[in-house]
């Protein structure tokens, strides 16, 4: 972790949000404790049964999910495409590997070139170039991998859709094993074996495995009919890297394999993987998914964006430590670069949309021939994070065409809204968050039309409020190593089980700091209990109120040999009074809190009253105190008022 950057001087501006933003609290929950028995705090608890884990059995699978099935039961081409590894194994066969040029194709292909070179095939791998070759498998490489004598293909992270490669592969007498996970085509392709979640049956553990967790589903079941350790191991590390940095669902298998995998990957036997924790700082600290998440991962990424991919596999299969760290300093020079170009490109991008004063577009599409086409999705996803507003990035590919990276805020749907500027595109593709397209010069105007009419309709719905949706109250006073230690307990977060949004009302701001970066440095009081806060890249105004509501995620702040806890905050909002008005049903509540008690009133002026602290409110000398509807009614109250999980 860095030091702090010095202090800025905050301007003095009225309070405003950085976008708008709707918070929607957790529903109540129901009366009863069943995770009580799990030692869980009071917070971690409400969290896991608003996740839908609301028995003892539930909550312990998700602690120690049970071992992997026999995956031969679940991908029908498993032990077809085993045997044929096998035996390019036993005959010292060569062979290609075909990834991609992201993070899972890369880690992909090095855990089948290390696995297979291990076991005594020849295997090279064979990864496009994202600027000159495109994404995946095409008849060019067949042809070209034919014509060295390579009579085996093993795709990675693409293939399913590569119809025209694996068609010239045929006449050429080249078998192909297919590991995929994007979408099946109607048919399917000739080819020798296929790995595919989508082949596995209904409701299977594998269903959300990655390109590299279907190539991890091969090298293991290799590697176990081999009896080799050693092999198992090498996979077993570069599987958590790709799930992590593929942002896969943390479910099923991956969840079982990364618990499995994580604990040694600081002990791991890769060189390459030993170098990147070297120069990311990680000496001391424990790898989690947190830190392949933001430390490993983009050292990888960076290689697929900005240089040759061919660097990756290189570092992460060769046996030599001092290769292997002069190969990991040219991955983190890479991911230098690619930061320096984020940043320039973003800041002649603001300034683009700033030159535009009070007439900017609902939709922000720009274009600039020379921003780079591996880094401008990432600067788009920052531009929706600060303008909160659709973000289209275009660069120039050539023949008067550019190409783009799109993003959007929730609520706005990226592959709608291309599919309805579809006659306008010479390509395109995505799902709702992000996605991406080709167009012509001369049609970027009119696009840019059609897509202001979509987004200036999306700003006129409610749909174009940011949700903010906390999951549990947690005052300051809960929040101390004990807690931190039982968060730990339900790691690792990502996809499907993400990292858990607390929030916490009526904090005081003691003091507030600008650092460099445009990052909100707040020091908080909430009783007697002082925490630090951080906002990243924070696009608010700097005049925040003195008593806040906020929503955060819980981290551990490592720094020159000390640990400390701090609010990593998603949102902030001024906080309310201490009464509201509650609508349940037909009926009207005027609800308040009076000391340590919860006093409800109805519109005939008869009041509830109920304990607060320590746990669900408990209602006071009433007759009917066990009725449902009343029982709901200061659940709800208690809620809304940030006095209950």
């Amino acid at each position: 972790m860095l030091p702090p950057p010095p202090e800025q001087r905050p301007t003095a501006t009225a309070w405003q949000p950085p976008t708008a933003t709707s918070w929607q609290l957790p529903q109540p929950l129901p009366a009863g404790e069943p995770l009580a028995d799990l030692g869980l705090p009071e917070a971690l608890q409400a969290l896991l049964q608003r996740r839908g884990y609301t028995s003892v059995e539930a909550v312990q699978a998700l602690l120690d999910p049970p071992a992997a099935p026999d995956p031969a039961a679940h991908f029908p081409d498993l032990g077809l495409a085993v045997e044929r590894l096998r035996r390019a194994c036993r005959q010292g066969e060569s062979l290609a590997i075909c990834g991609d040029y992201d993070a899972d194709g890369m880690t992909s292909t090095a855990l089948l070139v290390g696995v297979l070179g291990h076991l005594g095939a020849r295997p090279t791998a064979a990864i496009p170039s994202r600027l000159d070759d495109g994404y995946g498998l095409n008849a060019a490489m067949v042809e070209r991998l034919a014509g060295e004598g390579i009579a085996l293909l093993v795709t990675v992270d693409n293939g399913i859709a590569a119809h025209a490669a694996l068609e010239r592969a045929q006449q050429l007498g080249v078998e192909v094993i297919v590991t995929d996970h994007h979408t099946l085509p109607p048919q399917r392709p000739p080819l020798l074996a296929l790995l595919h979640p989508a082949t596995t049956p209904e409701g299977s553990p594998y269903r959300g495995l990655a390109g590299v967790g279907l190539a991890y589903v091969l090298a293991r079941a290799l590697a176990q009919k081999q009896r080799s350790k050693r092999a198992l191991a090498m996979a077993l590390d570069l599987f958590c890297i790709g799930t992590i940095a593929d942002m896969a669902p943390l479910q099923g298998v991956n969840r079982r394999w990364l618990l499995d995998g994580l604990p040694r990957l600081k002990g791991s036997p890769l060189p390459g993987l030993q170098a990147l924790q070297q120069l990311a700082g990680l000496d001391e600290a424990p790898i989690d998914a947190g830190t392949v998440g933001f430390q490993i991962a983009p050292r990888i990424n960076a290689v697929g964006r900005l240089g040759d991919p061919q660097l990756v596999v290189d570092l992460l299969t060769t046996d030599d430590t001092g290769r292997a760290l002069e190969l990991a300093h040219a991955c983190d020079q890479l991911n230098r670069q690619r930061r320096e170009l984020c940043d320039a490109i973003e800041a002649e991008a603001r300034a683009l949309v700033d030159a535009d004063g009070q007439q900017r577009s609902p939709f922000l599409l720009l274009a600039q021939g020379h921003w780079h086409h591996g880094v401008i999705g990432i600067v788009a996803a920052r531009l929706v994070d600060h303008f909160g507003l659709p973000v289209a990035l275009l660069a120039s590919e050539g023949d008067g065409r550019l190409r783009a990276s799109v993003r959007a805020p929730q609520g706005f749907a990226v592959d709608a809204a291309l599919e309805a500027c579809s006659d306008l595109l010479e390509r395109h593709g995505g799902h709702p968050a992000a996605g991406g397209f080709t167009v012509k010069a001369e049609r970027v105007a009119a696009l840019h039309e059609r897509l202001n009419q979509r987004a200036q309709a999306w700003l006129n719905s409610e749909a174009s409020l940011r949700a903010v949706r906390p999951e549990a109250l947690v005052p300051f006073s809960a929040l101390d190593r004990q807690f931190w230690g039982q968060l730990q307990r339900l790691e690792p977060f990502g996809i499907g089980h993400p990292t858990p949004l607390f929030w916490s009302s009526r904090c005081r701001v003691e003091e507030q700091r600008q650092l460099r970066g445009g990052h909100l440095q707040l020091n908080l009081r909430q009783g007697d209990v002082r925490l630090r806060a951080i906002a990243w890249r924070w696009s608010g105004s700097w005049a925040l109120p003195k008593e806040l509501d906020v929503a955060f995620h819980l981290r551990l702040n490592r720094w020159q040999g000390e640990e400390r806890l701090q609010l990593e905050l998603v949102d902030l909002r001024p906080s309310g009074s201490n009464s509201l008005v509650l609508r349940r049903r037909d009926r009207q509540y005027w609800v308040s809190h009076q000391d340590d008690h919860l006093v409800i009133r109805n519109a005939e002026g008869e009041e509830l009253r109920a304990r607060c602290g320590g746990g669900a409110p408990q209602l006071l000398d009433h007759p009917r105190g066990d009725h449902p509807y009343l029982r709901a009614l200061v659940a709800d109250a208690a809620t809304a008022l940030g006095l209950a999980a």
